[in-house]
């Protein structure tokens, strides 16, 4: 028998391994200014691992919330699988993130200052691991907003530029 460190299920997963995005929140992206981002890994359970395979997967609302010392990912959709049995899950269930307790801990600090909230940003598989990138956010306000499009227009406009001239 093998010893557990060297079986596959125990190796430890390397940069090397390639990373699959699943789905992306760029919605956050725009209504929010990111100012931290953190990997954290998802408690799943059966089915939904298959789901998010299958990229069945909506950010719409979601949100994350510091609780008893643990981090709490809620709203973050994820359909039925449907060759699950009848004894499902429920697709918008309160999800545990899976982080060390040093970034909780400088988390919780960022998100106890005034304006900052936990946005899931994307969900993507490093290895055969499902991880979460979640961001420390602070809201942007409209104009905020018209002032990074805007921004976003005239850079296209000067590589669009440079690039004819060459």
């Amino acid at each position: 028998m093998k010893h557990p460190v060297n079986h596959p299920i125990f190796a430890p997963v390397t940069d090397d391994e390639k990373i699959k995005t699943v789905a992306t929140n760029r919605k956050a992206l725009h209504d929010y200014e990111i100012v931290e981002k953190y990997e954290a890994g998802i408690e799943l359970i059966g089915g939904e691992v298959k789901s998010v395979r299958a990229a069945k997967i909506s950010f719409k609302d979601a949100f994350a919330i510091l609780k008893r010392g643990e981090v709490i990912l809620l709203n973050l959709h994820i359909a039925p699988y449907d060759k699950a049995s009848h004894f499902s899950h429920e697709p918008e269930r309160p999800r545990r993130l899976l982080l060390h307790k040093k970034e909780i801990r400088k988390i919780k600090a960022k998100v106890e200052e005034q304006g900052f909230t936990l946005v899931p940003l994307k969900v993507y598989f490093r290895g055969r691991y499902v991880k979460i990138e979640l961001a420390v956010a602070r809201g942007r306000r409209k104009y905020d907003k018209r002032q990074v499009i805007a921004k976003r227009e005239a850079d296209r406009e000067m590589r669009r530029i440079t690039k004819h001239k060459r």
